[in-house]
């Protein structure tokens, strides 16, 4: 697909795929293909981007020939139905070249590329570091700005130079501060680059009076209609409904905070505890999806948990 093309398509529900483990750990690569195949059937026509390997998708716990297996997969799966931009950041650059080479060769319109962890850079570094990433691929990049998982964070005149790279079109922005995204849209050309919500439906909800064009969602796994009717409801104005759309799924979301107090206590020096990982898999797993198991250091949740989450399904009429 043309940059152009796919520029145009930088808006929407990109649903950040689950990975499902099966019960001794290993990938459950048939349970990701039935689980695509279900998300394009209820996508079909819609603005959805697929975004397998992110955060939820626990790239960080998989090896090199599981993600690359993954990827190929999916492409195989979409046919061009949707965009799909797959996770391929690493800490290193060379380490995040090799797996872009490699998403590209298997046909991918874009890759997702996390911060540089660990050893966070200065701002040239952090420039070069995608400018070398962006030049070494002929398809779309997507920069992942989640302070919460690599401890840093582009500011907004640094993600400007970055934008004027021509593949590099749009921002997974996972700032928790609104003052600041309204600060980054402000700084881009959107005709350079979409600014993407990048901390789901409530996020979006409050950033897209600013003109957020889309969101990323883990809860689209499983409930993707709710997931876009909060979009639908942005782009027809529609504020209200979006309040009333999300109040409709706050027992799921309680419960995923009281699933972190059970499991408490944290050990993050961020607020960004990946309990949502463990519910949504267990989720889909109770509408008959391929959610399977978390892996360590994850936790999942208890069978008490479960049948608790079960009720709560039910009592929300949600049908896969």
């Amino acid at each position: 697909m043309q940059l152009d093309d796919l520029k145009k398509l930088m808006k929407g529900v990109v649903i950040v795929q689950i990975t499902p483990f099966n019960k001794d750990g290993s990938l459950d690569l048939e349970g990701f293909r039935a689980n695509t195949r279900w998300l394009l059937k209820r996508t079909a026509g819609r603005d959805f981007i697929l975004n397998p390997l992110g955060t939820t998708g626990e790239f960080s716990s998989m090896s090199d020939d599981e993600c690359q297996a993954i990827i190929k997969m999916v492409v195989e799966e979409v046919k061009g139905q949707v965009p799909v931009f797959v996770g391929a950041g690493r800490a290193g650059t060379q380490q995040t070249i090799k797996m872009c080479q490699y998403a590209e060769s298997v046909g991918v319109d874009g890759v997702q590329v996390i911060l540089p962890y660990y050893l966070i850079p200065q701002e040239e570094g952090m420039y070069q570091h995608y400018r070398l990433i962006a030049e070494s691929v002929n398809i779309a990049v997507m920069v992942y700005n989640n302070p919460a998982v690599s401890g840093c964070w582009i500011r907004p005149p640094l993600m400007t130079r970055l934008s004027k790279i021509p593949n590099i079109i749009a921002c997974k922005e996972n700032t928790p501060n609104l003052l600041s995204y309204v600060q980054m849209k402000k700084a881009i050309d959107p005709k350079d680059m979409a600014i993407l919500c990048g901390l789901g439906e409530q996020m979006f909800s409050y950033q897209a009076i600013y003109g957020c064009p889309g969101f990323v969602s883990s809860y689209a796994n499983v409930f993707p209609d709710y997931s876009y009717s909060v979009y639908q409801a942005a782009a027809g104005g529609d504020f209200d409904k979006i309040d009333d759309i999300i109040r409709s799924m706050a027992p799921f979301s309680r419960f995923i905070g009281k699933v972190n107090a059970n499991h408490g206590p944290g050990t993050g020096l961020s607020d960004g505890v990946p309990t949502f990982i463990s519910v949504v898999k267990a989720a889909m797993d109770i509408m008959g999806l391929r959610g399977g198991e978390v892996r360590l250091p994850l936790v999942g949740l208890t069978e008490d948990e479960k049948v608790e989450l079960g009720k709560i399904l039910k009592d929300l009429k949600i049908k896969s």
